[in-house]
């Protein structure tokens, strides 16, 4: 998604403020995110010529990390533990359940940009599997009947 006129000079802003700081490119990326709700692909060349590396590079980090988006997310997000501790305690039911209540796939966005569905594969919530997050907040031993109340508390 291309930013107008006045969303470049706001990124190019954000960019300039935490240049000079050591390993630039992860405090730039999420104060992009946090000012646009996810970091605009058209600015990644900008970021990479202001650090003075590669377009791959920045491509590279902001595409590693799945905290960063590269396009707009829903007002909510939902995003379900895939480790191996939620695995065991039922995750792949919650996974099918959770994509067919939504009817979108990991990474997508309801048609109605209510609520965009992640995946992590780990919350560090283990003791509690399975666990979700929704908007930040953490949910943990999650069955079917809940997974329900979260996706109707977002949708």
């Amino acid at each position: 998604m291309d930013l107008t006129d006045c969303g470049m000079e706001e990124a190019y802003s954000i960019i300039e403020k935490h240049a000079a700081q050591n390993g630039a490119a992860l405090p730039i990326l999420h104060a992009l995110q946090e000012h646009f709700g996810y970091v605009p692909e058209s600015v990644l060349p900008v970021v990479a010529q202001v650090l003075n590396v590669t377009r791959a590079e920045i491509y590279g980090v902001a595409t590693f990390y799945h905290d960063f988006r590269l396009a707009p997310s829903g007002a909510h997000r939902l995003t379900l533990c895939r480790a191996e501790a939620c695995q065991a305690m039922g995750g792949a039911a919650l996974e099918a359940q959770a994509k067919n209540r939504l009817g979108v796939e990991w990474g997508e966005t309801t048609p109605d940009g209510r609520v965009t569905l992640d995946q992590t594969f780990c919350l560090g919530l283990c003791a509690c599997a399975p666990s979700a997050m929704l908007d930040g907040k953490i949910y943990g031993r999650l069955n079917a009947q809940k997974l329900d109340a979260l996706i109707e508390k977002a949708a």
